[in-house]
Parts: C-alpha cells; sequence; structure tokens
C-alpha cells in the first residue's frame, strides 16, 4: 500500500488520455456484463424448465397452425394428465415499440398445467365468465401501471377482425404471479377465434403436463404417431427442448455474445496495451532514477504491471456495477427474477485481470530491461 500513492500518481500523469481509456474499458465491460447476464439468464431459465411439461407443434414450423381439435386427442394418450392450448397473438399497447406478449388460450386449462402460476380463484372465475378479459402477468401490469378493472386496448398486425379493424379491448379482470413468465396477458380463445377474420377453429401449440416424467420420451412418441400421415404432422418435445427451439429461431445466442464480447475485449487489449506503453516510454527517465535511488527490475516491472491491474480493474468494477443496477431493468419484458447472474461478476473481474496482465506485460519487460545510464542519456 505505501507504493499506491505513485501508482495513481504514475497513472494520472496524463488524464485526458486516462480518463477517456478508463471510459472505453468502463464501456466494454458494461457491454459485456449486460450480455453475459442475458446468455446466462436464459442458460438458467432453461435449466429450471419442468421435466413433466411436453409441448407439441407442428412438424414443418411452429408458425404453422394445428386444429385445436387436437386437445382433445392428445388428452386421450395413456400418461398425459392435464392439456392446455395456446394461440400467438401478436399485440402492443398504443405503439409498436410496446410490445406485449400476449396469448389465447383456455384460462382454465392454462393454470392446471402451468400450476406454478398463481391466481386468485375468483378472478379466474371472472376470466371465464368475461369473454374480452384479461389476465396480466404482474411484470406487465407493472410496466404499464395496469390494475384489475381497466379497459385495455391491443392492436396485432395480423389477427384483424372480421369488421377490419385491427384493434380489440380488452377487460383486465385478474393479475397472476409466477417464478418466471409473469409478463404474459392472456385472453380468451373463444372471443377471439370468433371475432378474428381467419384461421378459425386453429391454435398455435398445445401444453400438457405428464404424470410420470420419467416416461416424456414415450409419451412425446405416442402423441406424434397419433397423427403421423396427416394433414397436420406434429412435433413433441419437453419444455427444455421446446424452449431452446424457440431461442435458436433468433440464433445461436451463445455464440452471438460470445463473438461480440471476445471481438470488444480483443480490441480493448490493443487500446490499454497501447495506453500502457505510451505512458511507459514517456517515463522512460523516471524509471531510470526510480532503479538509481534503489528500486530493484522486479520492482520497476511490478509498479508497471500493478498500474495496468489498477487501471482495468478500477474501470471493470465501475463497468460491471453499472450492468448489475441496469440489468433488472429487463425483467419488465422477460418476467422472472432477472438479475445478474454473480458467475457473471466473477468471469469478468478475471477477464479484467487477465486483460491488465497482457496489456501490461510488454511495456513492463521494456521497464525491466531498462539501462539507466542509456535512459538517463536519452538513448
Amino acid at each position: 500500500m505505501k507504493y499506491f500513492p505513485l501508482l495513481w500518481a504514475g497513472l494520472w500523469r496524463k488524464r485526458t488520455r486516462t480518463t477517456f481509456t478508463l471510459l472505453s474499458v468502463v464501456a466494454a465491460f458494461l457491454l459485456y456484463g449486460l450480455l453475459q447476464g442475458v446468455n446466462a439468464w436464459l442458460g438458467n431459465a432453461l435449466e429450471g424448465a419442468r421435466v413433466n411439461r411436453l409441448y407439441t407443434v407442428s412438424r414443418i414450423s411452429f408458425i404453422e397452425p394445428l386444429p385445436i381439435s387436437y386437445v382433445q386427442q392428445i388428452e386421450t394418450v395413456p400418461g398425459v394428465d392435464k392439456v392446455a392450448y395456446f394461440n400467438w397473438f401478436g399485440g402492443y399497447y398504443q405503439d409498436p415499440k410496446n410490445q406485449v406478449q400476449s396469448y389465447v388460450t383456455d384460462v382454465r386449462r392454462t393454470f392446471e398445467v402451468f400450476k406454478e402460476w398463481e391466481v386468485p380463484p375468483e378472478q379466474l372465475e371472472k376470466m371465464v365468465h368475461t369473454r374480452n378479459g384479461a389476465i396480466v402477468g404482474e411484470a406487465t401490469a407493472k410496466r404499464f401501471n395496469w390494475k384489475i378493472g381497466d379497459r385495455v386496448p391491443l392492436r396485432t398486425p395480423i389477427w384483424t377482425r372480421k369488421d377490419g379493424a385491427a384493434s380489440y379491448d380488452f377487460d383486465i379482470v385478474g393479475i397472476y404471479k409466477a417464478p418466471a413468465q409473469n409478463n404474459i396477458f392472456l385472453i380468451n380463445y373463444d372471443f377471439f377465434d370468433e371475432a378474428r377474420s381467419f384461421g378459425q377453429g386453429k391454435i398455435g401449440w398445445v401444453a400438457f403436463s405428464i404424470k410420470d416424467p420419467t416416461r416424456s420420451s414415450q409419451i412425446a412418441a405416442a402423441v406424434d404417431k397419433m397423427f403421423r400421415n396427416s394433414p397436420n404432422e406434429t412435433k413433441t418435445q419437453n419444455e427444455k427442448e421446446f424452449a431452446q427451439a424457440q431461442i435458436k429461431q433468433i440464433g445461436d445466442i451463445g455464440f452471438m455474445v460470445n463473438a461480440i464480447v471476445g471481438a470488444v475485449l480483443f480490441t480493448l487489449l490493443f487500446l490499454t496495451g497501447n495506453t500502457m506503453m505510451q505512458s511507459v516510454r514517456e517515463r522512460i527517465p523516471e524509471l531510470a532514477v526510480l532503479k538509481t535511488v534503489g528500486f530493484t527490475d522486479g520492482m520497476v516491472t511490478t509498479l508497471v504491471l500493478a498500474e495496468s491491474i489498477l487501471l482495468c480493474v478500477i474501470a471493470a468494477f465501475i463497468g460491471l456495477g453499472l450492468a448489475a443496477l441496469i440489468f433488472p431493468g429487463i425483467r419488465s419484458f422477460v418476467g422472472g427474477n432477472a438479475t445478474l447472474p454473480l458467475s457473471v461478476l466473477g468471469t469478468g473481474a478475471i477477464a479484467a485481470i487477465l486483460l491488465a496482465l497482457v496489456s501490461g506485460l510488454p511495456p513492463a519487460w521494456r521497464a525491466n530491461r531498462l539501462a539507466v545510464v542509456d535512459a538517463l542519456a536519452g538513448r
């Protein structure tokens, strides 16, 4: 600690250069924290998927509809417990930027399959008897400051009404809580199916629980066999596989995140390395004086490396701290307990130290090999 003032003075010798370098490293680790946080959060969400819940979609494509009659047929498969069905609504509130994750369903069936979703029984009953009713996830209700009794218009670019309108008015009759997926807007299927101008009698996918999770593969195969060679063949997966398939429609998130982060850190390596090299080059006479008054080669090398570590660690701490503060803001959009995983903070700290060591080694090696006579002579 007694050398800290010396380190601090050397770091801020050129305040403008240090400030801009610091801001660059802060921005890089802010980006690192957010991207790796999303990647880790998606991974944790997949790990939390239920093994006793299966999903049936069209074998051709997820967006290809299925007949609603499939629901009753799936209920007859041995081992199937409760069955629900969904259709994507694709609505937004007031502005297309305010996308609302909205699904059309039979709410009684939905809350039987998704037992972790909690809604007061009286609100569920009210939904059943309100054709244009809606039950909203807690996160979405907070996002738009909605409360029970509000009438909410949602517009959709997909499902126009029979009268040509693109807006549906819904009465919020309930708000549900869930450890995850608490950002969904649930709509009564009968109301939607009667109002839409096309696609009557069709649904998007079926979700169902099973009695014995160890038989998930056999039950999935039995469901798909039932509809084999029909006009609407199916593909049934467990919840984790289904979620992975949805994410892959966007792309390989892990690869994209790692590629972006790798490019940013690689660029940052040259930036911090150039800053440290220039700093050492400007201070060659000063470093020579330090050796003259008794500092060993190893001590001078350590000082230069410590200066690099101090710069990177401070900036990384600020960047990761900002990421941790910003990350919970996505809770409104993804639902669940969206906090920055500790593993991301840990790997970020390790990345900062490695960055500092790699970028600081060339100037530190130059300082180590510095000859006092040549340095003081300006050679």
